[in-house]
């Protein structure tokens, strides 16, 4: 795969990580809707999440996703399966069946003003990200040297994660495209990478060099994130992603809570209009000004989906 597509692709995937992958094989359609478990006391452990009264005619699904997971750990459940045959279209971050992703992307890559990583990075960062880029991803640094560093660093994940990555989202793509159902985005990819350009570039390339300088960190802490995915443990995932060295720390905010709300009314146009299913990063989901809590406070019901 060329250099480019691959940032291109891996770039549209981002929030707290990056990927591309197989998806697994999806199953037929069944009628069969969700069995939903009565509402916890509290906080439930659960990645999918039954979205109904307020008027819905039926019900939607918001679903937590990891944006990248080794192929081995992708699973997409049987109640997941039911819960997405259910519904009319899939709603994810960003249009990922869009004919002009990739072309969108591209025109959002490179810094402005000139900026460069050589001109960012200390000399000491600089030749090391470049050895790191050169050996774990085959791609020398002068032609990446122009790109935000935060895009830069997605090239490096695959490495940290010590698999060639599968995504959730191309997962439900492909399941979407199978059962015919219309595939939308919650935001642009010029909104997405707007929430990105607000964050200085000596912050990003920070984290570019941090991810080479301190690649045993990197690599456990994002262990640690699978491992809470897997374990379905939304709060704790989100509060790991918040403080996460590895993920913009400071940024939670504008990156989490901000985008939650601006999201809230088009994921209830969208509900209201047909049922969808909704799948985001599954830090999005928890926390006081989380989806779940925001959907709750508009008058929706919102209940985990144990089976």
């Amino acid at each position: 795969m060329h250099w480019l597509y691959k940032i291109a692709l891996l770039s549209t995937l981002w929030l707290t990580f990056l990927g591309e992958g197989q998806a697994q094989p999806a199953s037929s359609p069944r009628r069969a809707v969700a069995k939903v478990a009565a509402p916890p006391a509290t906080p439930a452990n659960a990645l999918l999440w039954k979205v109904s009264g307020k008027g819905l005619a039926k019900p939607s699904y918001l679903y937590g996703t990891i944006h990248l997971i080794c192929p081995q750990d992708l699973r997409i459940s049987e109640p997941v399966k039911r819960a997405f045959a259910s519904t009319r279209q899939l709603i994810l971050e960003l249009d990922m069946d869009s004919p002009t992703l990739l072309e969108d992307m591209k025109a959002g890559m490179k810094m402005n003003d000139g900026q460069t990583l050589h001109k960012l990075l200390s000399a000491a960062d600089y030749a090391r990200v470049s050895s790191y880029l050169k050996d774990k991803a085959g791609i020398p640094i002068a032609q990446v040297s122009m790109l935000k560093p935060f895009i830069v660093s997605s090239l490096l994940y695959s490495n940290l994660l010590g698999c060639a990555p599968a995504s959730y989202e191309t997962s439900f793509v492909k399941l979407a495209q199978e059962q015919h159902k219309e595939i939308q985005g919650l935001e642009t990819v010029q909104e997405q990478l707007g929430f990105f350009d607000k964050i200085p570039y000596t912050v990003q390339s920070q984290l570019l060099a941090d991810l080479v300088t301190r690649e045993a960190e990197a690599q456990q802490e994002f262990q640690q994130l699978v491992t809470l995915y897997k374990a379905q443990k939304i709060e704790e995932l989100r509060a790991v992603t918040s403080a996460s060295a590895f993920s913009f720390p400071g940024y939670a905010e504008m990156l989490l809570d901000n985008r939650n709300q601006r999201w809230l009314a088009t994921i209830a146009q969208q509900a209201a209009g047909q049922p969808t299913f909704f799948a985001v990063g599954a830090a999005h989901l928890g926390g006081p000004k989380g989806l779940l809590a925001l959907l709750r406070q508009q008058g929706y019901q919102v209940q985990p989906v144990t089976r």
